[in-house]
């Protein structure tokens, strides 16, 4: 009977009589006396009917008494739904409290044994022991149905004779002694160790228990109790695989109705797995989430523009094309000619690659110039002789304050800088190592000898701290653009500028100086990143277009604005946007309303928008649809090595169609965990590969991952996920150049010294 039906077989319809509330012992007292009266609310409905409803799960029961309550609370199985939510030691208390009323209620009517007439004596375990318990009295049975006969002593039941004796169905149907309910400890040792069991049978990652889903499916296996039988392979590879779609695809479709309103960018990620397979994997992002749309394997069509274009084509037509603002893919030479075919076709789609590729590009070539690779390796040679060295390593975690060393990433190139960060924050504590007496016995070594001089060379320290303040406002923007917490392609463009400034100004406008790093970025940004739609996101961001201390005025914001009107408009008249575009700049109507001006860095620019552009309703359109797009598709680069585990050799009798819904299912759930989460920011310097490492190798000491808090205090910048905006992460350090010693770094490279005696 479901818990919340208003009658049950103890309960008169009144519900006066229950085997706790006694004639000796009025209603009144035991409310006030029974413990369960804690964690139970008692009130009456709109009929003037008594319910009570529980403080854990808030459930409702209409009708009954506190014992019902009881049994709901303890997990009592048979007449009443049990709670899910309940702590484990009220439980244990309420199920040792209805044990002591059930014995005390025996000795007042008897001990009448009745035995069980749907089957063999329930079995329980007992300690380590299994034994064969009466069940507790069962209420109201037909006689038609049990086949008893009643005497004035015991009930009597006729069992089940011959070989069905020996069969169990696979629920039992009599519900359990209060006793069978207290678990000892070595059966949840034994649970414990049957799950366990089946991890190491299967292959599952041990990881696999983090899963959001994973004590919900234990929590719904033990509120089916006993006799519950596992889905079998058939349900599912085809059943429940079909089920889950469709419950994923209601909030797919929950995303899909903001589209036509924000827009939305598609997100392409090329790869190839360990058998060299080029995969492409598509999402969609909006500000609302992120959700996985097709995963192809396109070993027949990546070399081919044309072709590339046809799936593009493809993916377009799923999502709408009327929804579509954006496509970003990396920068590979086939996806730049498709995404150009692409735009001849659907003139109002702007394709432009990953703007964090382009970063991680800009970041390898620096960190491929000479004087930077130089600085890496003596920096290595220290990191690598105090992880080689125990003793070192020891002394070290010992002195005040001490953090781990980062180690930089294979394939992630602002680890380097992070590391470079690293290794400078340790300054003072690895100057006091090569200092002590405890440090004389590694002299005897060359290594050791080595780390010491360059531990105390002032030069060393003032290169990395230069080199630190060069990458600063380029790491700074990577994260802004490799989040997908937020949109992001508002601030490409002030983020380029705001790089470019900040090393200019740390080398206070030598351009002998400046030149080598500014040539590298200025020569991706424009042969790769710089797009019409960048320059008016730029434009139509009230964070920058109202602080007029800093808004650029360059005529290639404004001829990016109006050549992305002409080409990628459609919807609207040209003459009426360039009306609103005067109102705005101008600050007329509601964008001149103080509100306006000082909510314009606070409100995320797409919001902004909808609230004071309401004056300007074509540009208002615009803006949304602009400012709502992210610049990278490498918010979708999150371990796709799940994808290739799917293509194992089990798994290829799968149809393709069976396939894809399985991928399917598997990163939907995955991007719907991410965004009830939210709010974990994902670190686009991928800190999952810090211990890879290529030549910076430790052996001995292999630290564990760094979480991301700490990774935020090493480049010393406000968390993505606190209060802080896109605009307030790229802001520069006050005083950045005012503690590197540049006559240094003028006069000679110390790098290729020859008189320095350690190279």
């Amino acid at each position: 009977m479901d818990a919340g039906s208003g009658s049950n077989s103890q309960c008169s319809p009144g519900g006066a009589f229950n085997s706790e509330e006694s004639a000796s012992q009025p209603q009144g007292h035991r409310q006030k006396t029974d413990i369960a009266w804690g964690y139970v609310s008692e009130d009456r409905n709109a009929q003037g009917r008594k319910t009570m409803t529980c403080t854990y799960c808030f459930k409702v029961f209409h009708g009954g008494g506190i014992h019902r309550m009881k049994q709901h609370l303890a997990g009592v199985m048979g007449s009443v739904t049990s709670c899910s939510h309940v702590d484990p030691a009220v439980r244990l208390a309420i199920l040792t409290s209805l044990q002591e009323n059930d014995k005390k209620s025996k000795g007042k009517r008897g001990d009448f044994g009745v035995e069980n007439p749907f089957g063999q004596p329930v079995h329980e375990f007992v300690g380590d022991e299994v034994q064969a318990v009466p069940p507790p009295r069962v209420r109201e049975i037909s006689m038609n149905e049990a086949g008893t006969s009643l005497g004035r002593g015991k009930r009597k039941t006729t069992a089940p004779t011959g070989i069905h004796a020996f069969f169990k169905g696979g629920r039992d149907s009599s519900q359990p002694t209060i006793k069978a309910c207290l678990q000892s400890k070595n059966k949840w040792q034994n649970t414990d160790m049957a799950i366990a069991l089946w991890f190491y049978d299967a292959c599952i990652p041990i990881n696999a228990v983090n899963s959001p889903f994973f004590q919900k499916a234990i929590d719904q296996i033990a509120s089916m109790g006993h006799g519950y039988q596992a889905p079998s392979y058939h349900s599912l590879r085809v059943t429940l695989l079909r089920d889950a779609k469709k419950d994923v695809q209601l909030v797919v479709d929950s995303f899909r109705n903001t589209w036509a309103e924000t827009g939305c960018t598609i997100m392409g990620d090329g790869w190839k797995d360990s058998r060299q397979r080029p995969l492409i994997n598509f999402l969609v992002y909006c500000p609302k989430g992120i959700s996985f749309i097709k995963s192809i394997d396109a070993s027949d069509i990546v070399t081919n523009a044309e072709n590339l274009c046809n799936l593009f084509v493809e993916i377009v037509e799923m999502v709408g094309s009327k929804n579509v603002v954006h496509l970003v893919t990396d920068n590979a030479s086939n996806y730049k000619a498709a995404g150009t075919l692409l735009n001849e076709r659907y003139p109002t789609i702007c394709w432009s690659s990953c703007a964090a590729h382009c970063i991680n590009l800009i970041l390898k070539d620096i960190g491929e110039m000479g004087t930077v690779k130089s600085l890496v390796s003596l920096a290595s040679t220290v990191t690598v002789f105090v992880y080689n060295h125990k003793y070192v390593l020891n002394w070290l975690r010992k002195t005040d304050g001490w953090k781990e060393i980062i180690r930089p990433g294979e394939t992630r190139f602002a680890t380097t800088f992070i590391a470079l960060k690293s290794l400078h924050d340790h300054k003072d504590s690895l100057q006091a190592l090569v200092t002590s007496g405890d440090y004389k016995k590694f002299l005897k070594m060359n290594k050791g000898k080595e780390v010491k001089q360059i531990v105390l060379d002032d030069r060393f320290w003032n290169n990395c701290l230069i080199t630190m303040r060069i990458m600063g406002p380029i790491i700074r923007l990577l994260r802004v653009c490799d989040t997908d917490e937020r949109p992001s392609l508002g601030y490409v463009y002030e983020g380029m500028f705001r790089a470019i400034i900040g090393i200019k100004k740390l080398f206070r406008n030598n351009e002998r100086l400046y030149k080598p790093y500014i040539d590298i970025i200025n020569d991706r940004w424009d042969r790769m990143l710089r797009k019409n739609l960048h320059a008016t996101a730029y434009f139509l961001n009230p964070a920058f277009q109202y602080d007029t201390a800093t808004f650029s005025t360059h005529p290639e914001i404004t001829n990016g604005l109006l050549d992305y009107i002409e080409s990628n408009v459609d919807w609207c008249s040209e003459e009426n946007l360039t009306k609103e575009i005067e109102m705005h700049r101008e600050r007329e109507g509601s964008f001149g309303r103080k509100l306006a001006i000082l909510t314009s860095k606070k409100d995320r620019p797409e919001n902004w928008w909808k609230l004071f552009g309401c004056g300007a309703p074509n540009l208002q359109k615009l803006a949304i649809r602009v400012l709502s797009q992210t610049a990278s598709s490498s918010g979708c680069e999150r371990n796709w090595s799940v994808f290739e585990r799917i293509h194992t050799k089990k798994r290829n009798r799968l149809e393709h169609q069976r396939l894809n819904d399985l991928v399917y299912v598997h990163y939907n759930l995955r991007l719907q965990d991410r965004h009830n989460q939210q709010k974990r920011s994902y670190d686009p310097v991928d800190y999952e590969s810090i211990d890879k490492t290529e030549f910076w190798v430790v052996e001995e000491e292999q630290e564990g991952e760094l979480g991301y808090e700490e990774l935020e205090e090493e480049l010393e910048e406000p968390p993505i996920h606190g209060q802080c905006s896109n605009s307030e992460q790229l802001e520069d350090d006050e005083d950045e150049a005012e503690d590197v010693d540049l006559e240094t770094f003028q006069r000679r490279n110390f790098f290729n010294d020859e008189d320095d005696d350690w190279h």
